[in-house]
């Protein structure tokens, strides 16, 4: 039923394959993630799904093996992974010439630390059968898109290459936990050692961070924790967008005091996180521009990136990819 697929270097598309092209991500620093595939394994088999499928040997060959499935003709493309997979193979598809953008429809099947874009749609790891179903159903929506570009040149003089994002861009502390659970995990491996390991690290980290932004019509300067630029849920702080609505919505952050701070991990969990008296809530439908963030980390579908500079804006491209949503 299911295939591994010989790696290919072509970039010119051959006719449409009926057959799902699936890549199967690990999760990292879990032991025995084998048992993880042979699961969804069976569940397409029972379904008789017809699939070819190859495993990435890491998040940064993600949008390596998008292309080269996109380009070897399959118009079903699965996402066995998180939210940072999801968003490498987004990237790898966007790379591609835009007939690929019009003829492909990207799905997922959550297999990851943070699985929130999966989550929006009702997709998570206790529900595989529900979603290999909808999957196979095949009902698709045109989502939004969002983008960063960095406005100053590349050092070769071209224009930089926007990043592309489907749940959110964070700006400050939230991006910064991000950076260190990814360091510890590899130093660590075990998920649980990991996440201490971060939260032991993020006291000694600073917590604010002066910036200079615009949205709207208003201009913020000021020492912030975070912002957080959402087309999602943004991992509970910007919890009433959607990715369909051609808005962007944004929450700035300032700087509470440590009591503050644990009432808003409090309610940032209850789903009442808007309501902190230093959080700021917008929408817009315009592009969000950051004049200067210092050394701020950035964090992009909840991957930690690096050489991101400032002068920089975030956008939307509305109805801009094809995604499998319930059926």
């Amino acid at each position: 039923m299911a295939k591994e697929i010989n790696h290919s270097n072509s970039n010119t598309p051959v006719p449409h394959i009926s057959r799902w092209g699936i890549i199967y991500c690990p999760k990292q620093g879990v032991q025995h993630t084998h048992k993880r595939w042979e699961h969804i394994k069976d569940l397409l088999e029972q379904h008789q799904v017809a699939y070819d499928f190859v495993q990435s040997e890491g998040l940064d060959s993600v949008e390596r093996l998008t292309k080269m499935l996109c380009s070897n003709g399959y118009e079903t493309l699965i996402i066995v992974g998180g939210d940072s997979a999801l968003n490498r193979a987004l990237n790898g598809l966007l790379s591609l010439d835009e007939t690929y953008r019009e003829r492909i429809a990207l799905g997922v099947i959550p297999n990851g630390r943070g699985n929130d874009f999966a989550n929006f749609w009702g997709f998570t790891e206790e529900t595989d059968e529900r979603t290999i179903k909808s999957l196979i159903s095949r009902r698709i929506r045109k989502v939004d898109v969002g983008f960063l570009q960095q406005l100053a040149t590349a050092p070769e003089g071209e224009k930089h290459a926007p990043l592309y994002f489907l749940n959110c861009v964070n700006i400050g502390l939230v991006a910064n936990i991000m950076k260190l659970k990814y360091k510890t995990r590899r130093l660590f491996g075990l998920a649980t050692l990991s996440y201490f390991a971060s939260m032991i690290l993020l006291l000694f980290q600073r917590l604010e961070t002066r910036m200079l932004l615009h949205i709207n019509e208003e201009t913020i300067q000021q020492k912030l924790m975070n912002v957080c630029v959402g087309n999602s849920r943004g991992y509970g702080q910007t919890p009433s967008a959607v990715p369909y609505n051609g808005c962007l919505d944004v929450t700035v952050i300032s700087q509470p005091e440590i009591r503050q701070l644990v009432e808003g991990m409090r309610m940032l969990f209850t789903g009442k996180f808007l309501n902190h008296k230093d959080v700021r809530a917008y929408r817009t439908t315009r592009r969000v521009n950051f004049e200067n963030i210092n050394d701020a980390v950035i964090s992009i579908d909840g991957r930690a990136l690096n050489d991101i500079h400032a002068p920089f804006e975030i956008g939307l491209m509305c109805e801009h990819i094809q995604f499998i949503i319930p059926s």
